[in-house]
């Protein structure tokens, strides 16, 4: 029965030794991925910030300036784009809606990502664009990779449809979360007029008739939590100005929007609180089932061994049974 037992014991070991870098290395690069019917929602305010007038062409300084961000997921677009692509792929349709502080609509831009369930990595394919722009990504947007390196990554601007890489910048604590800090900075670019303006018959068209272009700078960081690759936290420090042309009169530029865009406090605790999920999900496939049936195995292997070893243990002397000689009567 030992040795049956022992057998058992070792085949058992066997398979929770090979169980652990198969869940680590095959089974999790399967299993990680970005769900195709996602929807978030982020609300980011500036505050005490300067925005321009459009009746008047003026900039003014105002109380909060609101940017509710969505991300919906596109499962019908995903599962089209998949059988010709033959990847898991996700197709996110967002929406940046800039407020003024009477609630007013300020611009409205679309966007089309289409990505990598399980690398994040773009997939270029018809209907990937910005406001109405086709454009072809390099690098990520909105979301690092699963198990986050400490280094720079390519990281698409939407405004000014062009990648440049985000310098990783150290490891830190955001409210108990160990996160990279990730900080970009762009410089001073020319970049497209929004298509949907608050003035009724300001276009993107009839502003550029008038020869006034709009140009940027932002200086973009990010805290994200590497296992998930989801940021935590993020803020731009943005400025936006219109330049030359007959639509600022005698005015070389004027400012369109400056601020430092932070995420609004129930957003950041909400957003903390769900990465904190993900963040386990993620461990018990790469660190907490591995480690712990690699340990389940070496523990069956030693009680495997030490029944074996009990089994082959030579016996003691056999005891004397032989009957004591009777005496002899005369």
């Amino acid at each position: 029965m030992r040795r049956k037992a022992g057998l058992v014991l070792l085949a058992l070991a066997v398979f929770c030794t090979a169980l652990s870098p198969l869940l680590r290395w095959y089974a999790f690069p399967r299993l990680a991925k970005v769900p195709a019917n996602e929807y978030q929602t982020m609300v980011l305010e500036a505050k005490d910030a300067t925005l321009l007038d459009y009746g008047t062409m003026t900039a003014r300084t105002v109380p909060r300036i609101t940017i509710v961000q969505t991300l919906k997921g596109n499962v019908e677009a995903s599962e089209r784009i998949e059988r010709t692509a033959g990847r898991d792929v996700v197709v996110w349709d967002g929406l940046s809606h800039v407020l003024g502080p009477d609630g007013a609509m300020v611009s409205s831009v679309p966007e089309r990502y289409i990505f990598d369930a399980h690398t994040q990595e773009p997939v270029h394919a018809t209907g990937e664009a910005v406001d109405g722009d086709p454009v072809r990504r390099e690098g990520i947007e909105f979301k690092w990779p699963f198990l986050t390196e400490k280094r720079d990554y390519q990281y698409f601007d939407a405004q000014a449809r062009s990648t440049a890489p985000i310098h990783y910048k150290g490891t830190r604590d955001f409210r108990g979360v160990p996160v990279y800090y990730f900080e970009q900075t762009v410089p001073w670019t020319k970049v497209p007029m929004p298509r949907t303006l608050p003035v009724q018959g300001i276009t993107r068209e009839t502003v550029a008739d008038t020869g006034t272009t709009r140009w940027y700078t932002t200086v973009r960081r990010f805290w994200v939590e590497p296992l998930t690759g989801a940021p935590v936290y993020g803020e731009e420090i943005h400025r936006e100005e219109l330049r030359g042309g007959t639509l600022l009169g005698d005015r070389d530029k004027v400012t369109a929007f400056a601020g430092h865009v932070k995420m609004r406090e129930d957003y950041i605790e909400h957003t903390v609180a769900l990465v904190r999920h993900n963040r386990t999900l993620v461990l018990l496939l790469t660190s907490y089932l591995p480690w712990g049936f690699l340990t389940l195995g070496g523990l069956l292997l030693a009680l495997a061994l030490w029944l074996e070893a009990r089994g082959r243990r030579p016996a003691g002397p056999a005891p004397d049974t032989a009957r004591p000689a009777e005496p002899v009567s005369a």
